[in-house]
């Protein structure tokens, strides 16, 4: 019951609910004792003496027991309803948090498929035993005791005669516990890896397509949907192999009645209305105890669900504010960034970065350059916090950036990413996304800096269009030009281009550009590129191999040396002699993109 301790929390909260839900089902527990006592004077008193005056009355309790065990049953079910239903609204919202609240770390590892198995699944297995499954365990235990002991006031030898199988009976029902909950824990797993291969699918639909690979999907699917079937196979054979020996042990015991109890009636040490009322609390006490195993059948589905809702709440946040964490004022943040002497790598990895130092001034423009795997984005995870660093320090205004408030820091910088992301909302929505109070005129403003203003009013509802998931329906340009809207429409101290241009053509690259310079003033800006167009205008330009700083310098400084910049340069530039560039115009001429 570990996990139910730590899910304690979230239900103890409703113990109302869950209290009251006890005790309904204890009173309708408790009614059910009162047939096999109306049978016995039935037999006894009624039928035997002949004394039929008494029918009417009888019939009248009967129908006053099954009406109040009835009204009882359905207290039962309605606060347990509530129960469940409010636990896992409780347990909904903190997973959802918490996902927000994990670092890029987490996500490094994560698969989408199976947090939407937590989620969803999981939840509903939790709510399911909190909300009647635990309730109607307990009750197997209330109608043990109370059938036992109504038994015992009628005949103690015959009712231990008879109860002579129920041991075995229980330590079958824990050992079918102890085989079935692994077999569920891996069927909870099977079912995570076959939601994930149908998310993966779906969301890479078109790439499936491109490639023709529909059959090569397919037989991954059906090989996970084949194991998926085969840990249901597995747990239903453990359940065949269990509930044959409990119903073998539990149909003993009535046949262990019918022969001490009718022996007992003709001997006439037990009256005939005694053994009817006995046959009757024998079943009372033996259908809990049949029917044990589908109660453990829920509570190890919980248990396992449990666990797995559990491991995620209890995951390690690697990235948080600490205690009295500084908070940025935005009008007060000047921009000045530092990285000194950072290294970092991430988990089971060689360092990605290296004796990384940069001095970025408030209104500096910083370029990066550098092959895939350089490290130029790992410095802007650093400098957004997405990770801490090993060694070295990153500081905003002179504040090692771990000691600020995480929101605070994030809240001065507006990224746009290579891999752009769109809500399923309209084109308005995902422009204001990162401001809450926005005005139309500014959403509008940011658009056209940002180019994308005459596209949007082409579509046929303008800003009010609805995107599709993950922004199909626009192209990669378009989508790019939304997200450096969203960015823009910040107003940041620190702007982050992580190849912002890099799906636009040369033309309305040079037309962003231009917007971005209008943005830049007095902004500390970071450019990651690959295309040298778009960086040779910062005011200092940092190349980067294998996570150290191999060159810096302004762009003319560093075409005057030799090195990977200038060789850049040449493969990108073939077409064009260096002499005769002049570094002062704009590129907008074809290149050959590295």
């Amino acid at each position: 019951m570990d996990v139910f301790r730590q899910l304690k929390r979230f239900y103890w909260v409703e113990r109302r609910y869950l209290l009251s839900s006890i005790i309904c089902l204890m009173f309708a527990t408790a009614l059910g004792l009162v047939y096999p006592n109306l049978l016995r004077y039935l037999i006894d008193d009624v039928i035997k003496p002949k004394d039929f005056d008494k029918v009417p009355m009888l019939a009248l309790a009967v129908v006053g027991v099954v009406s109040l065990k009835g009204f009882m049953q359905f207290l039962h079910g309605f606060f347990g309803g509530r129960l469940g239903n409010r636990v896992t609204f409780r347990l909904r919202n903190a997973c959802y948090e918490k996902l927000q609240t994990l670092s890029f770390q987490y996500y490094d590892k994560a698969k989408t498929g199976d947090l939407m198995s937590r989620l969803t699944a999981d939840l509903e297995a939790i709510r399911q035993f909190i909300g009647f499954g635990f309730a109607q365990l307990l009750n197997v235990g209330l109608m043990i005791l109370f059938g036992g002991a109504m038994m015992l006031s009628i005949d103690w030898k015959l009712t231990l005669i008879t109860l002579v199988t129920i041991p075995f009976l229980a330590f079958t029902a824990i050992r079918f516990e102890k085989r079935i909950h692994p077999a569920f824990r891996e069927m909870r797993q099977a079912m995570s890896n076959l939601t994930t291969a149908v998310q993966e699918n779906i969301t890479g639909v078109r790439t499936v397509k491109s490639f023709a690979r529909e059959p090569y999907e397919v037989d991954k699917f059906a090989k996970r949907n084949e194991q998926f079937q085969a840990n249901q196979i597995g747990a239903s054979s453990i359940w065949a192999k269990f509930f044959p020996s409990m119903e073998l042990l539990a149909n003993l015991s009535v046949v262990i009645l019918l022969v001490a109890g009718g022996t007992l009636v003709i001997r006439g040490s037990l009256t005939l209305g005694e053994l009817v009322a006995f046959f009757s609390m024998i079943w009372y006490i033996i259908g809990p105890m049949w029917g044990i195993g589908f109660h453990i059948n829920n509570y190890t589905q919980s248990k396992a669900s449990g666990e797995r809702v559990m491991e995620l709440l209890n995951t390690h946040i690697h990235v948080q504010s600490i205690e009295n964490a500084v908070e940025f004022d935005k009008e007060m943040v000047r921009g000045h960034v530092r990285f000194n002497n950072v290294t970092f790598n991430y988990p089971d990895n060689a360092p990605a970065v290296s004796n990384i130092t940069i001095d970025a001034a408030p209104g500096k423009v910083v370029g990066l350059l550098g092959a895939t795997g350089s490290g130029k984005s790992t410095i802007i995870q650093l400098l957004m916090r997405a990770y801490n660093v090993k060694t070295g320090s990153v500081t905003l205004d002179g504040v090692d950036v771990q000691n600020l408030d995480v929101q605070s820091l994030r809240s001065q910088i507006a990224p746009v990413f290579q891999e752009t992301f769109l809500f399923s909302a309209s084109i308005k929505t995902n422009i204001a996304y990162g401001e809450r109070d926005v005005t139309d005129e500014q959403i509008i403003r940011a658009a056209k800096l940002a180019k994308a203003h005459d596209f949007i009013m082409e579509l046929p509802e303008g800003y009010e269009t609805i995107v599709g998931e993950r922004g199909m329906g626009l192209s990669g340009g378009q989508k790019q030009r939304i997200a450096i809207a969203r960015a823009l429409i910040r107003n940041p101290r620190i702007l982050i281009l992580d190849d912002a241009t890099s799906a636009v053509d040369m033309e309305t690259e040079h037309e962003i550009q231009a917007g971005f310079k209008e943005l830049m003033a007095g902004r500390t800006t970071f450019i990651i590129a690959h295309r040298i167009s778009s960086l040779r205008h910062a005011d200092e330009i940092i190349v980067l191999d294998k996570g150290h700083i191999v060159q810096r310098g302004t762009h003319n400084e560093l075409i005057a040396q030799h090195g990977p910049y200038r060789e850049t340069y040449n493969i990108q530039y073939a077409d064009r002699p260096l002499a005769n560039l002049d570094s002062s115009q704009p590129e907008r001429k074809r290149s050959v993109v590295q």
